[in-house]
């Protein structure tokens, strides 16, 4: 079973959906009791609506798009390109809590939650075409993805409101739900990992196309390593017990041997890959690799979003990384002025290039939501913070043997100061616009100082940007719409 074999969602997940998404559909009548348990009586029907929290990786702009808008384009990565103003904010670090793209990741994302919410809730009452062993999967395949949607929403916002059931009342004393702090946010998350851990299996057979397209025990030691991380206070042994968890999992998880090849689109679904939604091209395509790459692969003209920066083209090239650069950047002559590249037409700008097929708007490019690079990485980073430079430099050293750089010096391996700035630096060359910079900068208490020091030149004006990055600014503000709706919600702080 694919992500998203399954169109047609019944509509009681359409509506229960609506009712928990902090929109303006809280005033609408809530679903009875009665209607929700006829509409689950079988196997094939909650299937069908685990499809559909499945499906919201796919039909949700943030997982889509948004998701590299927020880290990148937000960080020292890329710069905003296109034309809207709203993306504009987030490259100039001066997001306004009326920004709609805020909103619609939000809502979207909340969503996402209460379908997962539909599942958890009624698949225990399901009696019929079940067996205990899939009733049990399907139990843990909803926690972790209701999991994953809320460690979005905490990377994103800090802490959130925890809707954990499905709403079956208009009172604004359920549906206004006040906000969790950020620890609490990732104790939940946590402690639904763990009960998934339990649940899932290691894989689901010998489909690999299924096995990386669904929630795993692998998946699930995955994101718990990257909660640990990115909680408030890291928890760094748990971020190594989990990492290994991952890497001796009976899955097999390895790197591919070919750097490149994790992004030319013909071998999707591979060893390295944990979790990756899988857009099969046509109606089941993604329309996000068309927003980004240039009019030679794309077939249009129109100005192309994402750019990526001096500062990351600059951090290839001092490193000699051709291997990375070339499967992340494209170069090529651009029909219209650029602000930082080349303030003629007809310049040479780079384009962001780790999907390469757009296929007019239905691309059948995969976006990896989780990959091993990633966790080794993390790995690295919390041996290193735990005072094991050597080691953690042994794990990094195996990301940059596969394109033929060298190891790290000895120097490197034996400062704890140095060692951190070189896993920064290595994670920032391996997972460029994958959407984890921001996260890294955050994680590694830097993003105020790295943002203020990047040295960007408007070329139109002649005068270097100032981000002015405020501490605050490290979360997003919560949107202003929801702040509106629900008197309960409080605004991160600076943002009022």
């Amino acid at each position: 079973m694919k992500i998203l074999n399954i169109k047609t969602i019944s509509a009681l997940v359409l509506a229960s959906l609506m009712l928990a998404s902090c929109d303006d559909n809280l005033d609408a009548e809530p679903i009875s009791d009665g209607i929700a348990q006829n509409s689950y009586q079988t196997g094939d029907q909650i299937e069908a609506a685990l499809i559909g929290v499945y499906e919201s990786f796919q039909g949700n702009d943030y997982y889509v798009w948004d998701h590299v808008l927020f880290s990148d384009v937000r960080s020292d990565n890329h710069y905003a390109g296109g034309d809207n103003p709203m993306i504009f904010q987030l490259d100039a670090i001066n997001v306004e809590p009326t920004n709609d793209r805020i909103y619609n990741a939000w809502s979207a994302i909340y969503n996402a939650i209460a379908k997962a919410n539909v599942v958890l809730e009624y698949t225990p009452k399901v009696e019929r075409l079940i067996t205990e062993e899939r009733r049990t999967q399907i139990l843990g395949e909803a926690r972790f993805l209701r999991a994953y949607h809320y460690y979005t929403l905490a990377r994103l916002f800090g802490g959130v409101p925890l809707v954990m059931e499905s709403v079956k009342s208009v009172d604004p004393t359920t549906i206004r739900v006040p906000r969790s702090t950020e620890q609490e946010t990732y104790d939940m998350i946590i402690s639904e990992l763990k009960l998934a851990v339990d649940e899932l299996p290691n894989d689901y057979g010998g489909d690999a196309s299924v096995n990386k397209a669904r929630a795993t025990k692998g998946a699930a030691y995955a994101l718990l390593a990257k909660a640990y991380a990115q909680q408030p206070v890291p928890n760094w042994g748990e971020v190594v017990n989990y990492a290994n968890l991952v890497l001796n999992s009976p899955a097999g998880y390895n790197l591919m041997g070919s750097y490149s090849d994790l992004f030319d689109g013909s071998h999707y679904n591979n060893i390295e890959s944990i979790l990756e939604v899988q857009y099969l091209g046509g109606n089941e395509g993604t329309w996000g690799p068309q927003m980004h790459l240039p009019p030679s692969v794309s077939g249009d003209t129109w100005r192309k979003f994402v750019t990526p920066s001096h500062d990351l083209v600059n951090a290839y090239d001092a490193e000699g990384d051709n291997i990375r650069k070339n499967a992340t950047i494209l170069f090529e002559n651009a029909p219209w002025a650029d602000e930082y590249w080349g303030n003629e037409v007809g310049s040479s700008i780079p384009f962001a290039y780790k999907w390469k097929n757009a296929m007019g708007w239905q691309s059948s490019d995969h976006i990896y939501l989780l990959r091993l690079a990633d966790i080794i990485l993390l790995k690295a980073e919390a041996l290193n913070a735990t005072g094991q430079p050597g080691p953690a430099a042994d794990e990094v050293d195996r990301i940059r043997t596969r394109v033929n750089l060298p190891v790290l010096t000895a120097e490197v391996r034996g400062s704890q100061d140095l060692m951190k700035a070189a896993i920064l630096k290595e994670r920032r060359l391996e997972l460029a616009q994958e959407a984890h910079r921001w996260d890294d900068l955050v994680r590694n208490n830097v993003a105020v100082e790295t943002m203020n020091a990047v040295q960007d030149i408007d070329l139109r004006t002649g005068n270097p940007v100032n981000y002015d990055m405020k501490e605050y600014e490290i979360f997003l503000p919560i949107p202003q719409r929801e702040l509106n709706r629900n008197p309960n919600l409080v605004q991160n702080q600076g943002y009022n």
